[in-house]
Protein backbone atom coordinates (compact mmCIF):
# COMPACT_ATOMS: atom_id res chain seq x y z
CA UNK A 1 0.00 0.00 0.00
CA UNK A 2 1.67 3.89 -0.79
CA UNK A 3 0.33 5.23 1.76
CA UNK A 4 -0.17 9.67 1.23
CA UNK A 5 -2.19 10.64 4.38
CA UNK A 6 -5.65 10.98 2.72
CA UNK A 7 -6.38 14.65 3.79
CA UNK A 8 -8.05 17.15 2.03
CA UNK A 9 -6.76 21.14 2.12
CA UNK A 10 -9.70 23.74 3.14
CA UNK A 11 -9.23 26.88 2.47
CA UNK A 12 -10.49 27.86 5.77
CA UNK A 13 -6.25 26.21 6.98
CA UNK A 14 -4.69 26.98 3.81
CA UNK A 15 -5.45 30.69 2.68
CA UNK A 16 -4.30 31.45 6.66
CA UNK A 17 -1.31 29.24 6.64
CA UNK A 18 0.40 30.96 3.37
CA UNK A 19 0.76 34.01 5.38
CA UNK A 20 1.85 32.78 8.66
CA UNK A 21 5.90 32.74 8.16
CA UNK A 22 7.14 34.35 11.01
CA UNK A 23 4.04 35.63 12.86
CA UNK A 24 3.01 32.35 14.26
CA UNK A 25 -0.60 32.79 13.79
CA UNK A 26 -2.66 34.54 10.76
CA UNK A 27 -6.25 35.75 10.95
CA UNK A 28 -8.86 33.43 8.78
CA UNK A 29 -9.31 34.83 5.54
CA UNK A 30 -12.08 32.57 3.79
CA UNK A 31 -15.47 32.46 4.12
CA UNK A 32 -15.09 28.95 5.44
CA UNK A 33 -15.28 29.22 9.19
CA UNK A 34 -16.10 27.06 12.23
CA UNK A 35 -19.41 28.17 11.65
CA UNK A 36 -19.40 26.06 8.46
CA UNK A 37 -16.57 23.39 8.57
CA UNK A 38 -16.02 21.14 10.44
CA UNK A 39 -19.04 19.76 11.04
CA UNK A 40 -18.46 15.67 11.31
CA UNK A 41 -16.32 12.99 12.05
CA UNK A 42 -14.74 12.90 8.36
CA UNK A 43 -14.64 16.32 8.58
CA UNK A 44 -12.31 17.01 11.81
CA UNK A 45 -9.87 14.21 10.49
CA UNK A 46 -9.78 16.23 7.21
CA UNK A 47 -9.00 19.40 8.98
CA UNK A 48 -6.21 18.31 11.04
CA UNK A 49 -4.40 17.65 7.53
CA UNK A 50 -2.47 20.52 6.47
CA UNK A 51 -0.61 20.36 10.08
CA UNK A 52 0.84 17.06 8.54
CA UNK A 53 1.36 18.89 5.07
CA UNK A 54 2.61 21.36 6.27
CA UNK A 55 5.12 19.06 8.33
CA UNK A 56 6.32 17.83 5.14
CA UNK A 57 7.61 21.11 3.33
CA UNK A 58 11.24 21.11 3.92
CA UNK A 59 11.88 18.23 5.93
CA UNK A 60 13.66 16.18 3.11
CA UNK A 61 15.39 18.98 1.48
CA UNK A 62 16.18 22.52 2.99
CA UNK A 63 15.96 20.65 6.60
CA UNK A 64 18.08 18.08 5.90
CA UNK A 65 21.02 20.36 3.83
CA UNK A 66 21.33 22.44 6.94
CA UNK A 67 21.53 19.62 9.38
CA UNK A 68 23.71 17.84 6.83
CA UNK A 69 25.64 20.04 5.66
CA UNK A 70 26.90 21.54 8.72
CA UNK A 71 28.64 18.52 9.47
CA UNK A 72 31.27 16.14 7.89
CA UNK A 73 28.49 14.17 6.81
CA UNK A 74 27.57 15.66 3.58
CA UNK A 75 29.06 18.68 1.01
CA UNK A 76 27.49 20.09 -1.48
CA UNK A 77 30.08 22.07 -3.76
CA UNK A 78 30.06 23.62 -6.99
CA UNK A 79 31.18 22.13 -9.81
CA UNK A 80 31.44 24.67 -12.88
CA UNK A 81 29.13 27.89 -11.05
CA UNK A 82 26.65 24.91 -10.44
CA UNK A 83 25.14 24.70 -6.93
CA UNK A 84 26.72 27.59 -5.57
CA UNK A 85 23.41 29.04 -4.65
CA UNK A 86 25.33 32.21 -3.46
CA UNK A 87 27.56 30.48 -1.39
CA UNK A 88 24.67 28.87 0.92
CA UNK A 89 26.29 25.82 0.51
CA UNK A 90 29.35 26.91 0.83
CA UNK A 91 28.63 28.60 4.08
CA UNK A 92 26.99 26.10 5.72
CA UNK A 93 30.27 23.60 5.42
CA UNK A 94 32.77 26.18 5.98
CA UNK A 95 30.53 27.37 9.70
CA UNK A 96 30.57 30.96 8.31
CA UNK A 97 26.97 31.15 7.54
CA UNK A 98 24.87 34.46 8.27
CA UNK A 99 21.39 35.90 9.38
CA UNK A 100 20.57 35.81 5.76
CA UNK A 101 21.63 31.91 4.35
CA UNK A 102 18.92 30.55 2.76
CA UNK A 103 18.37 27.11 4.78
CA UNK A 104 18.62 29.23 8.08
CA UNK A 105 16.16 32.17 6.82
CA UNK A 106 14.03 29.20 5.28
CA UNK A 107 13.98 27.00 7.73
CA UNK A 108 12.63 29.40 10.37
CA UNK A 109 9.90 30.64 8.08
CA UNK A 110 9.01 26.75 7.18
CA UNK A 111 8.89 25.42 11.24
CA UNK A 112 7.17 28.76 12.69
CA UNK A 113 4.53 28.63 10.12
CA UNK A 114 3.75 25.16 11.16
CA UNK A 115 3.54 26.74 14.37
CA UNK A 116 0.89 29.04 13.08
CA UNK A 117 -1.12 26.10 10.66
CA UNK A 118 -1.34 24.01 14.33
CA UNK A 119 -2.68 27.06 15.94
CA UNK A 120 -4.76 27.57 13.74
CA UNK A 121 -6.27 23.96 13.81
CA UNK A 122 -6.62 23.70 17.34
CA UNK A 123 -8.59 26.84 17.61
CA UNK A 124 -10.88 25.17 14.87
CA UNK A 125 -10.84 21.76 16.27
CA UNK A 126 -11.59 23.00 19.59
CA UNK A 127 -14.49 24.67 18.62
CA UNK A 128 -16.27 22.36 16.41
CA UNK A 129 -15.26 18.81 17.39
CA UNK A 130 -17.26 17.63 20.52
CA UNK A 131 -16.28 16.87 23.48
CA UNK A 132 -14.78 12.93 24.04
CA UNK A 133 -11.88 10.72 23.31
CA UNK A 134 -11.36 11.35 19.70
CA UNK A 135 -11.55 15.32 20.34
CA UNK A 136 -8.94 14.87 22.68
CA UNK A 137 -6.75 12.52 20.92
CA UNK A 138 -7.15 15.22 17.60
CA UNK A 139 -5.60 17.75 19.97
CA UNK A 140 -3.08 15.77 21.60
CA UNK A 141 -1.68 14.73 18.18
CA UNK A 142 -1.56 18.09 16.92
CA UNK A 143 0.44 19.24 20.04
CA UNK A 144 2.75 16.61 19.85
CA UNK A 145 3.56 17.79 16.06
CA UNK A 146 3.69 21.35 17.22
CA UNK A 147 6.27 19.85 20.24
CA UNK A 148 8.50 18.47 17.44
CA UNK A 149 8.70 21.75 15.73
CA UNK A 150 9.33 23.69 19.13
CA UNK A 151 12.26 20.97 19.75
CA UNK A 152 13.76 21.68 16.14
CA UNK A 153 12.98 25.46 16.90
CA UNK A 154 15.22 25.06 20.01
CA UNK A 155 17.65 22.78 18.56
CA UNK A 156 18.47 25.01 15.98
CA UNK A 157 17.76 28.21 16.70
CA UNK A 158 18.72 28.18 20.99
CA UNK A 159 16.01 30.68 22.15
CA UNK A 160 12.59 31.56 20.08
CA UNK A 161 9.75 32.52 21.13
CA UNK A 162 6.73 30.09 22.62
CA UNK A 163 2.82 31.65 20.85
CA UNK A 164 0.42 28.97 21.25
CA UNK A 165 -2.63 30.82 21.35
CA UNK A 166 -4.27 31.65 17.57
CA UNK A 167 -5.87 35.19 16.92
CA UNK A 168 -3.12 36.31 19.06
CA UNK A 169 -1.16 38.66 16.65
CA UNK A 170 0.75 40.74 19.05
CA UNK A 171 5.12 40.14 18.43
CA UNK A 172 6.54 37.73 20.57
CA UNK A 173 9.99 38.21 22.40
CA UNK A 174 12.04 35.06 22.04
CA UNK A 175 12.35 33.05 25.30
CA UNK A 176 15.62 31.06 27.15
CA UNK A 177 15.97 27.80 26.06
CA UNK A 178 15.48 26.26 28.85
CA UNK A 179 12.08 27.34 29.41
CA UNK A 180 11.67 26.39 25.39
CA UNK A 181 12.86 22.80 26.68
CA UNK A 182 9.93 23.33 30.11
CA UNK A 183 7.36 24.19 27.46
CA UNK A 184 7.83 21.09 25.20
CA UNK A 185 8.48 18.62 28.43
CA UNK A 186 5.11 19.57 29.85
CA UNK A 187 3.36 19.72 26.28
CA UNK A 188 4.31 16.22 25.40
CA UNK A 189 3.72 14.51 29.10
CA UNK A 190 -0.02 16.46 29.48
CA UNK A 191 -0.82 15.09 25.80
CA UNK A 192 0.66 11.02 26.82
CA UNK A 193 -2.97 10.13 28.35
CA UNK A 194 -5.09 10.86 25.18
CA UNK A 195 -2.10 9.71 22.19
CA UNK A 196 -3.09 6.48 20.26
CA UNK A 197 -1.30 2.89 21.45
CA UNK A 198 -2.53 1.78 18.31
CA UNK A 199 0.56 1.39 15.79
CA UNK A 200 0.28 0.42 11.86
CA UNK A 201 -1.53 1.58 8.97
CA UNK A 202 -4.17 2.99 11.41
CA UNK A 203 -2.16 5.77 13.05
CA UNK A 204 0.75 6.02 10.25
CA UNK A 205 2.34 9.08 9.69
CA UNK A 206 0.29 10.27 12.76
CA UNK A 207 2.01 11.00 16.43
CA UNK A 208 0.91 7.75 18.96
CA UNK A 209 2.11 7.62 22.20
CA UNK A 210 5.16 6.41 21.29
CA UNK A 211 5.74 9.22 19.31
CA UNK A 212 6.00 11.55 22.01
CA UNK A 213 8.21 9.11 24.25
CA UNK A 214 10.23 8.88 21.46
CA UNK A 215 10.81 12.86 21.42
CA UNK A 216 10.69 13.08 25.13
CA UNK A 217 13.55 10.72 25.11
CA UNK A 218 15.54 12.94 22.69
CA UNK A 219 14.84 15.97 24.92
CA UNK A 220 16.30 14.65 27.95
CA UNK A 221 19.41 12.89 26.23
CA UNK A 222 20.16 16.36 25.52
CA UNK A 223 18.68 18.43 28.44
CA UNK A 224 22.25 18.95 29.83
CA UNK A 225 23.49 20.79 26.70
CA UNK A 226 19.93 22.67 26.09
CA UNK A 227 19.59 23.85 29.89
CA UNK A 228 23.06 22.50 31.82
CA UNK A 229 20.81 19.78 34.00
CA UNK A 230 21.71 16.18 32.96
CA UNK A 231 17.98 14.17 32.38
CA UNK A 232 19.97 10.78 31.66
CA UNK A 233 17.87 8.71 33.57
CA UNK A 234 14.47 10.27 32.22
CA UNK A 235 15.76 9.24 28.74
CA UNK A 236 15.88 6.08 29.52
CA UNK A 237 12.56 5.87 31.50
CA UNK A 238 11.19 7.36 27.93
CA UNK A 239 12.95 4.64 26.04
CA UNK A 240 11.99 1.96 28.45
CA UNK A 241 8.27 2.86 27.77
CA UNK A 242 8.81 2.54 24.37
CA UNK A 243 10.97 -0.89 24.42
CA UNK A 244 8.02 -2.37 27.04
CA UNK A 245 5.15 -1.82 24.96
CA UNK A 246 6.44 -4.86 22.31
CA UNK A 247 5.20 -2.78 19.81
CA UNK A 248 8.20 -2.29 17.68
CA UNK A 249 11.37 -4.49 16.46
CA UNK A 250 14.78 -3.79 14.85
CA UNK A 251 14.56 -4.50 11.11
CA UNK A 252 16.17 -7.75 10.40
CA UNK A 253 19.26 -7.87 8.47
CA UNK A 254 17.45 -8.80 5.39
CA UNK A 255 15.17 -5.84 5.61
CA UNK A 256 17.45 -3.24 6.52
CA UNK A 257 17.75 -1.81 2.57
CA UNK A 258 14.10 -1.99 2.55
CA UNK A 259 13.25 0.08 5.09
CA UNK A 260 13.65 2.96 3.24
CA UNK A 261 13.02 2.06 -0.43
CA UNK A 262 9.95 3.86 -2.06
CA UNK A 263 7.53 1.04 -1.32
CA UNK A 264 8.30 1.55 2.21
CA UNK A 265 5.21 2.04 4.85
CA UNK A 266 3.29 0.92 7.53
CA UNK A 267 2.84 -2.94 5.89
CA UNK A 268 6.06 -3.04 3.93
CA UNK A 269 9.47 -4.50 5.48
CA UNK A 270 11.83 -3.02 8.29
CA UNK A 271 9.30 0.50 7.90
CA UNK A 272 6.66 -1.76 9.81
CA UNK A 273 8.50 -2.93 12.57
CA UNK A 274 11.01 0.17 13.36
CA UNK A 275 9.24 3.57 11.93
CA UNK A 276 8.04 5.18 14.93
CA UNK A 277 7.07 7.89 13.54
CA UNK A 278 7.38 8.80 9.64
CA UNK A 279 6.77 11.70 7.37
CA UNK A 280 4.83 9.66 4.44
CA UNK A 281 5.77 11.35 0.73
CA UNK A 282 3.93 10.93 -2.69
CA UNK A 283 5.48 11.55 -5.87
CA UNK A 284 1.92 12.19 -7.41
CA UNK A 285 1.40 15.26 -4.20
CA UNK A 286 2.42 17.80 -3.62
CA UNK A 287 1.87 20.91 -0.79
CA UNK A 288 1.65 24.27 0.01
CA UNK A 289 4.55 25.05 2.15
CA UNK A 290 8.25 24.19 0.78
CA UNK A 291 8.99 21.90 -1.24
CA UNK A 292 6.73 19.03 0.09
CA UNK A 293 8.71 16.36 -1.76
CA UNK A 294 11.30 13.89 -1.63
CA UNK A 295 14.47 14.84 -3.97
CA UNK A 296 16.87 12.81 -2.26
CA UNK A 297 18.26 10.88 -5.16
CA UNK A 298 18.06 14.33 -7.75
CA UNK A 299 20.99 15.09 -5.41
CA UNK A 300 22.80 12.08 -4.92
CA UNK A 301 22.68 9.85 -7.68
CA UNK A 302 26.04 10.57 -10.02
CA UNK A 303 24.74 12.15 -13.19
CA UNK A 304 26.55 9.51 -14.99
CA UNK A 305 24.10 6.68 -13.34
CA UNK A 306 20.41 7.84 -14.11
CA UNK A 307 19.08 9.65 -18.01
CA UNK A 308 21.35 11.60 -19.44
CA UNK A 309 19.90 13.88 -21.85
CA UNK A 310 22.16 13.08 -24.24
CA UNK A 311 22.02 9.51 -24.39
CA UNK A 312 25.71 8.29 -22.65
CA UNK A 313 25.92 6.61 -20.04
CA UNK A 314 24.30 3.88 -18.44
CA UNK A 315 20.68 4.55 -16.39
CA UNK A 316 21.43 2.36 -13.64
CA UNK A 317 18.57 3.46 -11.77
CA UNK A 318 15.74 3.86 -14.49
CA UNK A 319 14.90 7.21 -13.20
CA UNK A 320 12.91 9.51 -15.89
CA UNK A 321 15.03 12.58 -15.39
CA UNK A 322 18.67 13.79 -15.57
CA UNK A 323 20.30 13.80 -11.46
CA UNK A 324 21.78 16.51 -10.11
CA UNK A 325 24.43 14.32 -8.53
CA UNK A 326 25.56 17.51 -6.23
CA UNK A 327 25.74 15.85 -3.03
CA UNK A 328 28.38 13.29 -1.47
CA UNK A 329 29.93 12.37 2.15
CA UNK A 330 33.34 13.18 3.35
CA UNK A 331 36.05 10.68 3.94
CA UNK A 332 35.72 11.83 7.53
CA UNK A 333 32.20 10.62 7.64
CA UNK A 334 32.75 7.72 5.63
CA UNK A 335 34.94 6.57 7.73
CA UNK A 336 32.70 5.15 10.23
CA UNK A 337 31.74 2.65 7.55
CA UNK A 338 34.90 0.48 8.41
CA UNK A 339 33.13 -3.12 8.88
CA UNK A 340 33.29 -4.55 5.61
CA UNK A 341 30.16 -7.40 6.97
CA UNK A 342 28.19 -4.38 7.47
CA UNK A 343 24.94 -4.25 5.76
CA UNK A 344 24.45 -0.58 6.22
CA UNK A 345 27.54 -0.25 3.90
CA UNK A 346 25.45 -0.93 0.59
CA UNK A 347 23.79 2.41 1.41
CA UNK A 348 26.56 3.94 -0.39
CA UNK A 349 27.89 4.07 -4.05
CA UNK A 350 32.06 4.11 -4.22
CA UNK A 351 34.33 3.26 -6.26
CA UNK A 352 34.29 1.70 -9.72
CA UNK A 353 30.93 1.23 -10.92
CA UNK A 354 29.13 -1.68 -12.49
CA UNK A 355 26.01 -2.47 -13.95
CA UNK A 356 23.62 -4.97 -12.29
CA UNK A 357 25.26 -7.92 -13.41
CA UNK A 358 28.44 -6.78 -10.86
CA UNK A 359 30.74 -7.53 -14.03
CA UNK A 360 29.69 -4.75 -16.77
CA UNK A 361 31.81 -1.63 -16.15
CA UNK A 362 29.43 1.24 -16.66
CA UNK A 363 31.09 3.60 -19.13
CA UNK A 364 30.59 7.11 -20.43
CA UNK A 365 31.79 8.74 -23.79
CA UNK A 366 32.66 12.08 -23.49
CA UNK A 367 35.57 14.55 -24.84
CA UNK A 368 39.09 14.21 -23.24
CA UNK A 369 38.18 18.11 -22.01
CA UNK A 370 35.10 16.59 -20.81
CA UNK A 371 36.26 14.32 -18.57
CA UNK A 372 39.34 16.44 -17.23
CA UNK A 373 39.11 20.25 -18.19
CA UNK A 374 42.58 20.92 -17.10
CA UNK A 375 44.73 17.91 -18.20
CA UNK A 376 43.36 17.70 -21.64
CA UNK A 377 41.97 21.74 -22.40
CA UNK A 378 40.77 22.13 -25.30
CA UNK A 379 40.32 18.49 -26.82
CA UNK A 380 37.66 17.55 -28.38
CA UNK A 381 38.95 14.15 -28.77
CA UNK A 382 35.75 11.45 -28.16
CA UNK A 383 36.76 9.80 -24.89
CA UNK A 384 35.32 6.46 -23.08
CA UNK A 385 35.90 5.58 -19.18
CA UNK A 386 34.48 3.89 -16.74
CA UNK A 387 32.87 5.49 -14.13
CA UNK A 388 34.57 5.63 -10.85
CA UNK A 389 33.32 7.44 -7.64
CA UNK A 390 36.86 9.25 -5.64
CA UNK A 391 36.46 9.79 -2.02
CA UNK A 392 38.18 13.00 -1.79
CA UNK A 393 36.31 16.75 -2.85
CA UNK A 394 39.00 18.58 -4.20
CA UNK A 395 37.86 22.47 -5.55
CA UNK A 396 40.36 22.20 -8.86
CA UNK A 397 38.62 25.41 -10.41
CA UNK A 398 38.16 27.96 -7.86
CA UNK A 399 38.32 27.40 -3.69
CA UNK A 400 36.95 30.90 -3.39
CA UNK A 401 33.70 29.98 -5.56
CA UNK A 402 33.19 26.79 -3.86
CA UNK A 403 34.24 24.91 -7.15
CA UNK A 404 35.62 21.43 -8.23
CA UNK A 405 35.44 22.13 -12.01
CA UNK A 406 32.51 21.07 -14.74
CA UNK A 407 34.30 17.93 -15.84
CA UNK A 408 33.76 14.30 -15.26
CA UNK A 409 36.49 14.22 -12.80
CA UNK A 410 34.82 16.90 -11.01
CA UNK A 411 31.23 15.45 -10.90
CA UNK A 412 31.99 11.90 -9.87
CA UNK A 413 34.21 13.68 -7.00
CA UNK A 414 32.73 12.19 -3.24
CA UNK A 415 30.98 8.92 -2.37
CA UNK A 416 27.17 8.77 -2.79
CA UNK A 417 24.58 7.83 -0.21
CA UNK A 418 21.42 5.88 -1.83
CA UNK A 419 19.79 4.93 1.60
CA UNK A 420 16.07 6.39 0.40
CA UNK A 421 16.48 4.51 -3.07
CA UNK A 422 15.68 6.11 -6.35
CA UNK A 423 12.29 5.59 -7.00
CA UNK A 424 11.90 4.49 -10.86
CA UNK A 425 8.24 4.72 -10.74
CA UNK A 426 7.98 8.37 -10.40
CA UNK A 427 7.42 10.11 -13.39
CA UNK A 428 9.17 13.52 -11.82
CA UNK A 429 12.14 13.79 -9.54
CA UNK A 430 9.49 13.41 -6.48
CA UNK A 431 10.04 10.16 -4.70
CA UNK A 432 7.72 7.88 -2.79
CA UNK A 433 10.14 6.71 0.28
CA UNK A 434 8.65 7.43 3.30
CA UNK A 435 10.88 9.63 5.60
CA UNK A 436 11.48 8.01 9.10
CA UNK A 437 11.49 11.20 12.03
CA UNK A 438 11.89 8.49 14.75
CA UNK A 439 12.99 4.90 14.45
CA UNK A 440 13.53 1.92 17.15
CA UNK A 441 17.08 1.18 16.94
CA UNK A 442 17.23 5.18 18.08
CA UNK A 443 15.59 4.25 20.85
CA UNK A 444 18.34 1.79 21.11
CA UNK A 445 21.32 3.54 20.45
CA UNK A 446 19.32 6.69 22.99
CA UNK A 447 19.30 4.57 25.93
CA UNK A 448 22.78 3.04 25.65
CA UNK A 449 24.20 6.55 25.21
CA UNK A 450 22.07 7.65 28.74
CA UNK A 451 23.58 4.63 30.47
CA UNK A 452 26.62 5.26 29.25
CA UNK A 453 26.41 9.19 30.21
CA UNK A 454 25.91 7.81 33.69
CA UNK A 455 21.99 6.94 33.50
CA UNK A 456 21.07 4.01 35.20
CA UNK A 457 20.73 0.70 33.55
CA UNK A 458 17.31 -1.30 33.62
CA UNK A 459 15.71 -3.86 32.32
CA UNK A 460 18.98 -6.13 32.14
CA UNK A 461 20.30 -4.22 29.84
CA UNK A 462 23.79 -2.33 29.59
CA UNK A 463 25.01 0.19 27.04
CA UNK A 464 27.23 -2.57 25.41
CA UNK A 465 24.40 -5.35 25.08
CA UNK A 466 22.24 -2.33 23.67
CA UNK A 467 24.79 -1.71 20.88
CA UNK A 468 25.28 -4.65 20.00
CA UNK A 469 21.60 -5.72 19.81
CA UNK A 470 21.66 -3.07 17.23
CA UNK A 471 24.67 -4.64 15.67
CA UNK A 472 23.56 -7.97 15.71
CA UNK A 473 20.80 -7.59 12.87
CA UNK A 474 23.38 -4.91 10.79
CA UNK A 475 26.96 -7.36 10.69
CA UNK A 476 27.80 -10.61 10.91
CA UNK A 477 31.16 -9.47 12.45
CA UNK A 478 31.66 -10.22 16.16
CA UNK A 479 29.83 -8.48 18.88
CA UNK A 480 31.79 -5.65 20.56
CA UNK A 481 33.50 -6.49 23.75
CA UNK A 482 33.70 -2.85 25.48
CA UNK A 483 31.77 0.12 24.60
CA UNK A 484 32.85 4.06 24.57
CA UNK A 485 30.87 7.61 23.79
CA UNK A 486 32.80 7.23 20.28
CA UNK A 487 31.75 4.15 19.24
CA UNK A 488 28.25 4.82 20.31
CA UNK A 489 28.88 8.49 17.87
CA UNK A 490 30.52 5.93 15.09
CA UNK A 491 27.11 3.52 15.39
CA UNK A 492 24.86 6.47 15.41
CA UNK A 493 26.80 7.74 12.24
CA UNK A 494 26.59 4.19 10.84
CA UNK A 495 22.66 3.70 11.86
CA UNK A 496 21.45 7.23 10.91
CA UNK A 497 23.53 8.45 7.76
CA UNK A 498 21.15 10.95 5.65
CA UNK A 499 18.18 11.24 7.99
CA UNK A 500 19.23 14.46 9.65
CA UNK A 501 20.68 13.80 13.15
CA UNK A 502 23.92 14.13 12.71
CA UNK A 503 24.01 17.18 13.54
CA UNK A 504 22.80 17.26 16.89
CA UNK A 505 24.81 14.05 17.57
CA UNK A 506 27.64 16.25 16.62
CA UNK A 507 27.03 18.67 18.90
CA UNK A 508 25.90 16.42 22.27
CA UNK A 509 29.15 14.70 21.28
CA UNK A 510 31.27 18.30 21.46
CA UNK A 511 32.51 17.54 17.70
CA UNK A 512 30.82 20.08 15.96
CA UNK A 513 33.96 22.65 16.40
CA UNK A 514 36.31 20.15 14.99
CA UNK A 515 38.06 20.55 11.39
CA UNK A 516 36.69 18.05 7.99
CA UNK A 517 36.58 18.77 4.57
CA UNK A 518 37.41 22.48 4.05
CA UNK A 519 35.96 23.81 7.43
CA UNK A 520 38.86 25.12 10.50
CA UNK A 521 36.10 27.09 12.19
CA UNK A 522 35.39 26.13 16.03
CA UNK A 523 33.14 29.35 16.71
CA UNK A 524 30.99 27.54 19.42
CA UNK A 525 28.28 30.18 19.01
CA UNK A 526 27.56 28.04 15.85
CA UNK A 527 25.94 25.82 17.65
CA UNK A 528 22.56 27.72 16.96
CA UNK A 529 22.19 29.38 13.80
CA UNK A 530 21.10 32.86 14.04
CA UNK A 531 17.36 34.77 13.60
CA UNK A 532 17.21 35.39 10.47
CA UNK A 533 17.09 39.28 9.64
CA UNK A 534 13.63 38.87 7.93
CA UNK A 535 11.99 37.34 11.22
CA UNK A 536 13.90 40.11 13.13
CA UNK A 537 12.39 43.09 10.81
CA UNK A 538 8.51 41.36 11.34
CA UNK A 539 9.20 40.99 14.64
CA UNK A 540 11.01 43.80 16.69
CA UNK A 541 10.65 41.80 19.83
CA UNK A 542 13.04 39.38 18.63
CA UNK A 543 16.45 39.45 20.07
CA UNK A 544 19.47 37.87 18.14
CA UNK A 545 21.76 34.73 19.06
CA UNK A 546 25.09 35.55 20.30
CA UNK A 547 27.98 35.92 18.12
CA UNK A 548 25.70 37.39 14.84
Amino acid sequence: MKKLLTYIIFPVLLLGSLNSCHNLDVPITTQLTPDVFPQNASQFISASGPVYIALRGNWSTEYFFQQSYSTDEAIMPARGGNWFDGGQNQTMHYHTWTRDNGYVNGNWGWLTTIVGVANQTLSILNTTEPAGDAKNTSLAEIKTVRALVYFMLMDNYGNVPIDTVYGDFSPHANVPRAQVFTFIENELKSCLPYLSTTTGILTYGRPTLYTAQALLAKLYLNAEYYTGTAKYNECITACDNVISSGKFALATMDNYLQMFYPSNGPTSPGSKDEFIFAIPFDANSSGFLGRSANYKARYDVPRSMGKVAAGAGYNFFNIPYDPAGAASTLPEFYSNFNDPNDIRNKQWLTGLQFEPDGVTPIKVTTTKAGYDQFLYAGDNTPYTFQVNLTPNVVLRQDANLFDCGNDEVAWNMGYRNIKFYPDATSTSRNQNNDEPVFRYSDIILMKAEAIQRGGTATLGSSALSLVNSLRAVRTTSAPLGSITLDDILAERSREFAWEGWHRNDMIRFGKFEGSWGFKTNNETYRRIFPIPTSALVLNPKLTQNPGY
